[in-house]
């Protein structure tokens, strides 16, 4: 159930819903700078570098950014790159408190007030220059579930809310048979697991529950989990508990719930039932609207909608850089490592493990960004 970087492109090159307004990896050897996804499978062109280079942020990404920091230090054996996946709120908090170069996010900076904090501001305070959002990485979120002898699970958005808020606590509940005819559901109690870290999945997740189901989800959206359930440490932690727990069920990137060997419910956005598969994301990865300006690539997900075929609980993980660093040679460092990981050779790599690669429309513009930083 890879995510097809075809079908993914398909949708968005012919959709234009993400034609962005601005827009390559190391070799020891010149080479001219990456302008798009090439068809060689270039890792792009830029210096390699000695010494550290931090991050910390999206669980989401870990085997992602994993694979690129793989392929970066595999050609400079002398850069060493340490990404903390610690969850996209603590990111971001580090990223603020300049305890690292760049962030990783399952949401964009907030630019309006969050208890009283704008973080772009901040972000921007803290670089002395404006913060870039640059995604880097789409990861569908699946429903995972293990319920002994149940192999196909179907829910909608006002079920899985109320499963999550706990005023649906079996398996055999009236509203989960309504919508599984024919399928032999146990008594067996539910199980919720959360994150309990702050987490842009969350986020994302919980975004999906207000715009599809506002009667029965009740919470604002964001990065802390305001539902009910047991909590556990990032993604690594949910997908661990789900699937040691008969009755178990969590919201989980794809890639995870694939690690896991764990079963994905269906998602009914009032359609029919969507698998979570390529097609199904591309559609709606298409919906998805531009809200950031220059190289700010913030983006917009429909998380309501209604398109027939579209699986609708999905995020998009950014690089949070600043756009000009203080320090021009860590600057220079993000430059090179991100041109990586945004190159068309890492990007193609991806999808093996349960992401989507950035279709060639949003590389272009990426790759330009990313060689705007300095």
């Amino acid at each position: 159930m890879s995510v097809s970087r075809t079908t993914v492109l398909g949708a968005l090159a012919l959709s234009g819903a993400l034609l962005l307004s601005a827009c390559a990896s190391e070799n020891n050897s010149p080479a001219p700078a990456a302008g798009g996804s090439g068809s060689s499978g270039s890792t792009g062109s830029t210096d390699c570098f000695s010494g550290n280079l931090k991050a910390e942020g999206s669980s989401a990404q870990k085997n992602a950014i994993d694979e690129a920091i793989s392929v970066f230090q595999t050609k400079c054996a002398d850069a060493t790159i340490d990404y903390n996946p610690s969850g996209s709120g603590s990111g971001i908090k580090q990223f603020i408190a300049k305890q690292v170069d760049f962030a990783g996010s399952d949401s964009a900076l907030k630019t309006v007030a969050v208890d009283g904090l704008v973080e772009a501001d901040d972000a921007a305070k803290a670089c002395g220059s404006p913060a870039w959002n640059l995604p880097m990485v789409t990861g569908p979120i699946a429903v995972a579930y293990n319920v002994a002898g149940v192999d196909k699970l179907v829910l909608d958005a006002e079920v899985t809310a109320k499963i999550f808020d706990g005023k649906v606590t079996t398996w055999n509940d009236p509203a989960i048979a309504k919508l599984n005819a024919g399928v032999k559901l146990p008594s067996t109690p539910i199980k919720v697991y959360f994150r309990s870290d702050d987490s842009g999945t969350t986020e994302n997740f919980t975004k999906y529950l207000k715009a599809a189901a506002p009667d029965a989800w009740s919470y604002e959206t964001g990065k802390k989990w305001t539902g009910k359930g047991e909590g556990k440490e990032k993604s690594a932690g949910v997908a661990t508990a789900v699937k040691g727990q008969d009755g178990g069920i969590t919201y989980v990137e794809l890639s995870y719930a694939k690690q896991n060997t764990l079963k994905m419910a269906e998602i009914d956005t009032g359609s029919g039932p969507v698998e979570l598969n390529a097609e199904s994301v591309g559609k709606t990865v298409a919906t998805a609207k531009p809200v950031g300006s220059g190289n700010d690539l913030a983006l917009k997900i429909d998380y309501a909608t209604k398109e027939a075929g579209a699986y609708p609980i999905i995020l998009v993980t950014y690089e949070v850089v600043c756009s000009k660093y203080s320090d021009a040679a860590q600057g220079s460092k993000v430059r090179a490592f991100l041109t990586t990981f945004a190159s068309d050779a890492v990007q193609g790599q991806l999808e093996e493990l349960g992401y989507a690669p950035l279709p060639t429309e949003v590389a272009t513009k990426v790759q330009t960004a990313v060689k705007a930083i300095s």
